[in-house]
């Protein structure tokens, strides 16, 4: 996991919001444009900017972090 990362468990205890599972971006509620991805059988979320910038790998349904 690199330093842009945050895990799951993080991304759970955000009581304000959703958090990128890269950038650790938060957002209120569940934003309808972040992409969601199963990564063994967790659940992560990743904002608009980083799924942008790693589209053909979320498409490829590589794990983040090959990514």
């Amino acid at each position: 996991m690199t330093h842009h990362q945050v895990t799951h468990r993080q991304a759970e205890r955000a009581s304000d919001g959703t958090v990128c599972a890269r950038c650790g971006a938060v957002a209120e509620g569940a934003p309808p444009t972040w992409t969601c991805s199963v990564e063994n059988g967790e659940r992560r979320y990743f904002c608009d900017d980083c799924a942008r910038d790693n589209i053909r790998a979320i498409e490829g349904r590589l794990d983040s972090t090959w990514w």
